[in-house]
């Protein structure tokens, strides 16, 4: 019996066999695609027997095939066998019967992960750390906005009936709306998603959930996944929407998904906890000027689409340069603790659109930059001597053309992966760039 049977044998007999398992491949979007598998074949999935084009993992926002990333039909469009990912086998509480999901990874012809998996990328980033003898922790922050159950899928979000126009951590918003949250907790907790506190956040239907800080960083990336399909599955159940996307109302705050992150060495002792009281570790200054340096070339990482770019204009209630400061909120990079376990940087730059293995990858891969390089750290935001930094790109062409000519994008997700994954969105902003809004045809159509 290998692992995976051993997992089903035990969640069958907690839960009973399933009446479906359904296999979530995780794409480069992080919209999780795959199969439904009967339960009671799962042999078919522990042999190898169940397969998708290894195109899968790469398609655009639309669900299209790019043709510029080499993948797909040009190639003869090759299916690689689904394996599944231990450790992610879940009851679906919010499905009608007895369901179940895991998180599952394409293998190649040689039994090896594909590279263009975004959690083997993820993975990747770990093995830089773990060849030192260290250890990365971190806790992911996410926010998200429920709004009415629109009628077409064109038409613009509104948030539910008698909210606040801000009901910043207003605990009245989460009596409301009470019915919706302790169900997302109880399912949360019922696939071992390893949940914190729960707030509502500004904007009107806006809320936020925290993650327990882990050591295991490839479960906070799968939890951070998994409970985006959690709300968005129970919220559709109230007669209501989800989204996570980064910036849906132009006049509220957009969503965000921070991260923080510190390092343990091989004793568990925190490498950015300062000696001195209230003062920054060099390491964890040195980490700081690593993900400084590094974020114009991940910004199309943490700002994947067009709607990202949104959270970047002038106003926009989010960080939006890459800077600094000792638990300041208005900064790219907040340092909520310098002293003891707790000590870490927070990353407040992604926006809730994004793909988490990515986005830890790209920011473990800017801490091990700082940690291995002099880089030059500008004073942080509450120092006297501060001086503007220049902000980070609101055009997103811009990110993705900086993004295919990095070196360091090469270094941590390989040149391949880099020229797929910037070929993916350059098809995006052709695709949408081809649509006339409906804005366009208000202001020029019956004026030009």
């Amino acid at each position: 019996m290998n692992d995976f049977e051993a997992e089903y044998r035990a969640f069958c007999e907690t839960h009973g066999t399933p009446d479906r398992i359904e296999l979530m491949l995780c794409d480069i979007n992080a919209v999780l695609r795959g199969k439904w598998l009967p339960g009671d074949q799962v042999t078919k999935l522990v042999s190898g027997g169940v397969r998708l084009p290894m195109s899968t993992y790469a398609p655009n926002i639309l669900g299209l095939e790019v043709e510029e990333t080499g993948l797909g039909i040009l190639v003869g469009d090759p299916d690689g066998r689904i394996v599944p990912v231990a450790g992610t086998l879940k009851p679906v509480p919010w499905a009608a019967g007895n369901v179940a999901q895991v998180l599952v990874e394409m293998v190649d012809e040689d039994g090896e992960i594909s590279h263009l998996s975004t959690r083997r990328q993820l993975s990747n980033a770990l093995a830089l750390f773990g060849a030192e003898g260290l250890r990365p922790v971190v806790a992911t922050e996410l926010e998200f906005y429920i709004v009415k159950k629109r009628d077409d899928a064109s038409d613009a979000p509104s948030p539910p009936d008698g909210l606040p126009d801000a009901q910043n951590y207003d605990l009245e918003v989460l009596s409301q709306s009470e019915a919706i949250l302790t169900e997302i907790l109880d399912a949360a907790q019922a696939q071992g998603l390893a949940t914190d506190t729960l707030i509502a956040e500004y904007g009107p239907g806006q809320f936020e959930v925290n993650f327990h800080h882990t050591d295991d960083v490839l479960m906070a990336a799968d939890t951070a996944l998994m409970f985006k399909r959690l709300v968005i599955g129970i919220v559709a159940n109230h007669g209501m929407e989800a989204t996570f996307m980064a910036k849906p109302y132009a006049e509220e705050p957009g969503s965000g998904m921070h991260v923080h992150a510190s390092v343990l060495d091989e004793a568990g002792h925190n490498i950015f906890s300062s000696v001195t009281e209230d003062e920054v570790a060099p390491r964890l200054k040195a980490a700081v000027g690593g993900v400084l340096a590094t974020m114009r070339d991940m910004q199309a990482i943490f700002a994947p689409h067009m709607n990202s770019y949104r959270r970047f204009q002038p106003n926009s209630f989010a960080p939006s340069a890459p800077d600094w400061g000792l638990d300041h909120r208005g900064a790219g990079v907040r340092l909520p603790e310098v002293n003891g376990p707790g000590a870490r940087l927070e990353h407040r730059i992604s926006g809730a659109d994004v793909n988490p293995y990515l986005v830890v990858a790209a920011i473990l891969g800017g801490i091990h930059h700082g940690l291995h390089n002099d880089v030059d750290l500008p004073p942080p935001l509450d120092d006297d001597n501060t001086f503007e930094v220049e902000p980070l790109s609101h055009d997103w062409t811009t990110a993705v053309t900086r993004f295919e000519a990095s070196e360091f994008a090469a270094q941590l997700f390989g040149k391949d992966y880099r020229r797929i994954y910037a070929a993916v969105r350059h098809d995006e902003i052709k695709e949408l760039a081809s649509i006339i809004t409906a804005v366009e045809y208000r202001y020029y159509l019956s004026r030009l």
